[in-house]
C-alpha cells in the first residue's frame, strides 16, 4: 500500500483521525461497525476516487466527508475546522460553505432556469440578488454553459443539465467538490467530457474527491482509496497524478 498522507500540520482538505462509525439496534446492541478507527488525509488540491464494495463502509465516509452524518468517535477537521462534534445547526453552516455536491441524478429543481438552480446555495447563506447571479454566471462560464443561463432543466441533455450541477457545486467557491457516481446516467461519450470537466477543475487546485465503482474512471484521479469492511484496503497512486501534476505548472 502506496499511501500519500501529508506529514501532520501540513495543509489538508480533510483530515480524518480515528473516525469509528457505529449503528446500534434499538436494544442498544451493536448492529454494525460500518468504519473502524480510519485514519484519512487528503491534502488540498487532490483529486481522490473512493471505491468499495457495498458494505465497505464507502457511503459512510463520504456522508460523514461531505458533513451529512457524524462519527461515532474520531476527530474530523475540514479545512482545518474541526466538525466531528458540531451541531446540527453549525454542522450545516460549514457543509454549504465548505462542501459542494455533485450527484448521479443531477437534483435540479425543473421549474427554475439554471441560472436560478446554480444559485440556491447562495440563496441559503442570504446573499442579495445581484451577487448571487454574478456569481452563477462564473460558474456557469466555468463549465462552459453561459449560453443556457435561461433554460429550464428539461431543455437541456443529460451532460448540460450535469454541467450545471457542476456549477451549483463550484457557485459557494467551496473546499472540497464530492461527486457520487457523476457519470452513472450519461452515455459514455458525455461521461468522458464531465470527467475531463473534473480534471479542469482539478488543475486549477480544487480538491475533488469522487465515489465510483468503475475502476477505469478510478485510474484518471491522482489517488485511489479503497475500503473493505469498514477499513483502508489500498490507497494507491491513480494514473492522473502526472497530468494534473503539469497542468499547475508543477506546483
Amino acid at each position: 500500500m502506496s499511501a500519500r498522507t501529508p506529514a501532520a500540520g501540513a495543509p489538508a482538505a480533510a483530515r480524518l483521525t480515528g473516525i469509528t462509525k457505529t449503528y446500534f439496534k434499538p436494544d442498544g446492541s451493536i448492529l454494525v461497525e460500518a468504519l473502524k478507527s480510519l485514519d484519512l488525509v487528503i491534502p488540498r488540491g487532490q483529486y481522490v476516487a473512493i471505491m468499495g464494495a457495498s458494505g465497505s463502509g464507502k457511503s459512510t465516509l463520504m456522508n460523514i466527508l461531505g458533513c451529512l452524518d457524524r462519527p461515532t468517535a474520531g476527530r474530523y477537521e475540514l479545512d482545518g475546522e474541526s466538525v466531528a462534534d458540531l451541531g446540527d445547526d453549525a454542522l450545516s453552516r460549514v457543509r454549504g460553505q465548505k462542501i459542494g455536491f455533485v450527484f448521479q441524478a443531477f437534483n435540479l429543481i425543473h421549474e427554475l432556469n439554471i441560472a436560478e438552480n446554480v444559485e440556491i446555495p447562495l440563496l441559503y447563506r442570504g446573499m442579495p440578488r445581484a451577487e448571487r447571479r454574478e456569481m452563477a454566471v462564473e460558474a456557469l462560464r466555468t463549465v462552459g454553459l453561459e449560453n443556457r443561463m435561461g433554460h429550464r432543466p428539461n431543455e437541456l441533455s443529460g451532460g448540460q443539465q450535469q454541467r450545471a450541477a457542476i456549477a451549483r457545486a463550484l457557485v459557494g467557491r467551496p473546499a472540497i467538490l464530492m461527486a457520487d457516481e457523476p457519470t452513472g446516467n450519461l452515455d459514455s461519450s458525455t461521461g468522458q467530457s464531465i470527467l475531463e470537466t473534473f480534471e479542469d477543475l482539478h488543475a486549477k487546485g480544487l480538491t475533488l474527491i469522487m465515489v465510483t465503482h468503475d475502476d477505469r474512471i478510478a485510474e484518471r484521479c491522482e489517488r485511489v482509496v479503497r475500503l473493505a469492511d469498514g477499513l483502508l484496503k489500498s490507497d494507491t497512486k491513480g494514473g492522473g497524478h502526472g497530468r494534473a501534476h503539469a497542468a499547475r505548472g508543477g506546483a
